[in-house]
């Protein structure tokens, strides 16, 4: 059991931009049901179960990063819902005093028989990543996923009655780019909100050319604005998307844009693997290994905070994404977490 651990209002992630660390992104593993062109090789090696962090292991950096002030925790995978548990773990992290909110991303193929349960654990709110509503662009896209199964566990999340759906659209050129007015009309027609994210350069993917598959915030916005006005929002979720309002709806439009609008000079997150690395930057490689403080301190947090303090020194000031070098970072995003 953690020694009882005192809190000041110096514990706090601060690094050495003056940049607040308030959001984590903690993938629980590098696992997925479905294999999508942009995240991960088609042929994946995952990791050995004893190189993952367990969930109590989760639960308790959870618990760190809280009391250092971390606000907001977002788990994702691999497909968060295909760990073994997962739905109790979030229970847990949900109870911890001091988190405003914890949600998820998925790609939506569990949500049938999970949506109630994650509402009734704590999550409050919820990602969806749907990359098109063409059953065999879906496929193409995801190599494996069924488009109907995605579509009916959405339906299962708007039942649930979560704080807000999001949709996550991750744009190609000549995959799914005229696509992306029906994603638009798709997401206002059923209340949600659709944030449109430029492909980033993790990993090598054979058969995919990230420079010629590049298709910009700026053109995506210009090929929305064909049909629908749109308004900049002063809307913040604490992520890196500019939101805007569309006109007629009550539903946001987003945009992350790595490469277009670079938005390090606010980042206000670090991300953690699901084998336990702390990643300081997505598009570095700066990081800490948090799954042997962990093992080593099994019973000392201050262990584990203090490891969180120290890693401040090392967030970069930025990322250096480049299209035309192949790969940028040789991480997969499946294995960083996404």
């Amino acid at each position: 059991m953690d020694a009882i651990l005192p809190t000041t209002q110096t514990d706090k992630l601060i690094d050495k931009f003056g940049r607040q660390v308030t959001y984590v992104r903690i993938s629980v593993t590098d696992r997925c049901d479905f294999r999508c062109v942009y995240c991960m090789s088609e042929e994946m090696a995952f990791l050995p179960r004893e190189q993952v962090l367990t969930l109590e292991e989760i639960t308790r950096l959870s618990k760190a990063f809280v009391e250092m002030g971390v606000s907001k925790i977002r788990i994702t995978g691999g497909e968060p819902l295909v760990r073994k548990d997962i739905v109790n773990m979030l229970a847990d992290v949900a109870k911890l005093d001091g988190l405003d909110e914890l949600v998820i991303t998925t790609n939506g193929s569990q949500l049938v028989k999970l949506a109630q349960p994650l509402k009734k654990a704590g999550v409050k709110r919820i990602n969806i990543s749907l990359d098109s509503l063409d059953a065999e662009k879906f496929r193409k896209v995801t190599r494996v996923g069924e488009l109907e199964n995605v579509l009916q566990g959405i339906q299962a999340a708007k039942k649930a009655g979560f704080e807000r759906i999001k949709l996550n659209a991750v744009i190609l050129k000549n995959r799914n780019h005229d696509e992306v007015l029906d994603l638009v009309q798709y997401a206002m027609k059923e209340g949600l909100d659709i944030s449109f994210i430029e492909e980033m350069p993790l990993g090598t993917i054979e058969s995919h050319s990230r420079e010629e598959a590049y298709y910009s915030s700026d053109e995506i916005k210009r090929d929305i604005e064909q049909q629908f006005e749109l308004v900049p929002s002063t809307k913040n979720t604490g992520g890196p998307a500019r939101y805007y309002n569309v006109g007629g709806y009550d539903n946001l439009v987003g945009f992350i844009s790595p490469h277009s609008h670079n938005f390090c000079d606010t980042c206000n997150r670090v991300r953690v693997t699901a084998s336990g690395s702390l990643l300081l930057c997505l598009g570095q490689e700066h990081s800490m290994d948090l799954k042997r403080v962990l093992r080593a301190n099994p019973t000392d947090l201050n262990k584990v905070k203090q490891a969180l303090v120290d890693s401040m020194d090392i967030k970069p000031k930025g990322h250096d994404f480049d299209l035309t070098e192949q790969p940028v970072i040789f991480r997969h995003m499946s294995v960083t977490g996404g």
